[in-house]
């Protein structure tokens, strides 16, 4: 039995995507109120905490979760889809008994003695993180994209309101924020499974058996042999300035770090996953359909057009947009915004075209492409680190992911037969729509001098005129991956 509903590719971004923007929606409303709550360190206490627990969800289901995708019948996929929350289960009870003895000494190493009471709670915020990716995969495969959206607006909306409510009450230290954190991802969760189990029961009971579960784990035994270590290192490079800036610094460092990413994560968050999710999903069946290049060419085109323009604004006005919404405090966090604001756009244009690893099953390569991330980033924050100077440290770290994810944007769209100057042809062209309203920018910031508040409306003007007139232009963006 195989699921087949027709649904086309730009309505079911448009659903994940419905859903990102009320979640990110709900968090740009209530951050404001929360960091003048809340002090840098208690940022940072929990950024460190979702940061460990990060590295150990994305492995939790020892990267089974991206086979739900690959098998021809639902029936195999089910098994997948069990055998990953199992391993969730296993690696749970793992974590617990590592925190329960060496808690003070994970505490120690990152610098953050404030960590120490939370990390008992790492083994519910690893069950509930790896079986809410174990259930977003199986909802993927059957196209239920938007249960998956209410799920995104259900765990922002949960997490953010019972942040604010804390801060109201008084409770403003890092307990608040992590707790929160997790209470969002349980009731996701528990809203996926029930809905799941409504529809699909049926299905699980009559095709999941321990045998057929160990059959399609030997079958897809590449995931947890190659592709495991290749998103551990993408995890663990994505939070090592959290535990590099803790290390060399303090965690009033990672908190003006943790905002910071926070906004300029807001277009992926919003529409980089969401193509991403429903990316892999049209890219496993056009595999098979050989029209591999038009696809990935025409989702390559729209993520630049999406992405770029937004990026150079941050990297003019990230000090004063920080100072004028989060409040004077801050604005050390919207200068960090303005550094990494390049190696964000280069990884939101990269994360979903690095799902063609998967659709070929080139784990390997996958595998090396970390690794090479990974190290650099390491290199990156150790020199800064030492230097004693942060600015240099996110620099070099910026620089780097900008150089390695542009290599691994290029390396996917070879893997769909696509040439290298449709790379840089499409790249240099939205660079260029986008040059005069800079252009305006600066000159307003650096030569006329006119306060946050004029340039972030003008900013907020001038992405608004441009998306309306890209639209306009470009008759594939309007109804972009109707394919």
């Amino acid at each position: 039995m195989t699921f087949k509903p027709s649904s086309s590719f730009a309505g079911n971004v448009l659903k994940l995507a419905t859903g990102s923007v009320f979640a990110q929606g709900i968090a740009v409303l209530i951050t404001p109120i929360l960091t003048r709550f809340f002090l840098p360190e208690a940022f940072g206490v929990a950024e460190l905490f979702i940061s460990i627990s990060a590295i150990l969800i994305i492995s939790s289901c020892l990267r089974y979760e991206r086979a739900i995708m690959l098998p021809l019948t639902d029936d195999d996929a089910a098994n997948i889809f069990c055998a990953s929350i199992v391993f969730t289960i296993i690696i749970s009870m793992f974590a617990f008994c590592i925190v329960f003895f060496a808690d003070e000494w994970i505490a120690a190493i990152f610098n953050a003695p404030g960590l120490k009471p939370y990390l008992k709670l790492l083994p519910l915020a690893i069950l509930t993180g790896g079986v809410l990716l174990a259930v977003n995969f199986w909802n993927s495969r059957t196209k239920e994209f938007g249960l998956l959206s209410v799920s995104r607006v259900l765990n922002s909306f949960s997490n953010q309101s019972s942040r604010l409510l804390g801060g109201l009450v008084g409770y403003v230290n890092s307990g608040t924020l992590i707790i929160s954190t997790i209470l969002g991802q349980f009731l996701a969760v528990l809203f996926l499974v029930l809905r799941t189990w409504k529809k699909d029961a049926t299905l699980l009971k009559a095709s999941v058996s321990p045998k057929r579960m160990i059959l399609e784990i030997k079958r897809y035994k590449k995931f947890p042999i190659f592709d495991i270590w290749g998103s551990l290192l993408n995890t663990a490079s994505w939070q090592l300035p959290a535990f590099f800036l803790a290390a060399f610094f303090s965690p009033v460092i990672v908190g003006y770090y943790a905002l910071g990413t926070a906004v300029i994560r807001l277009p992926m968050n919003i529409l980089g996953s969401s193509i991403a999710q429903v990316f892999y999903q049209k890219a496993s069946d056009t595999r098979h359909a050989g029209n591999m290049p038009y696809v990935v060419e025409n989702v390559f085109t729209r993520l630049v057009a999406i992405g770029l323009f937004p990026m150079l604004l941050l990297c003019i006005i990230g000090q004063d947009l920080f100072s004028l919404v989060f409040g004077k405090n801050w604005a050390e966090a919207g200068l960090y915004s303005q550094i990494l604001a390049p190696w964000m756009f280069f990884t939101f244009i990269s994360s979903p075209l690095s799902t063609l690893f998967s659709v070929y099953e080139r784990q390997g390569s996958a595998l090396i492409m970390q690794s090479l991330i990974f190290i650099t980033r390491i290199l990156s924050l150790y020199i800064g680190g030492i230097m004693g100077n942060v600015y240099i440290a996110l620099g070099l770290f910026s620089l780097s992911g900008v150089i390695v994810y542009g290599v691994l944007s290029i390396w996917n769209m070879k893997l769909a037969n696509i040439s290298t100057l449709v790379f840089l042809r499409v790249t240099l062209k939205y660079l260029l729509y986008s040059l005069p309203i800079g252009i305006i920018l600066v000159s307003l910031k650096y030569w006329i001098n006119v306060s946050s508040l004029i340039i972030s409306l003008t900013s907020i003007v001038s992405l608004i005129v441009y998306f309306v007139w890209i639209i306009k232009k470009d008759n594939q963006l309007n109804k972009f991956l109707y394919i």
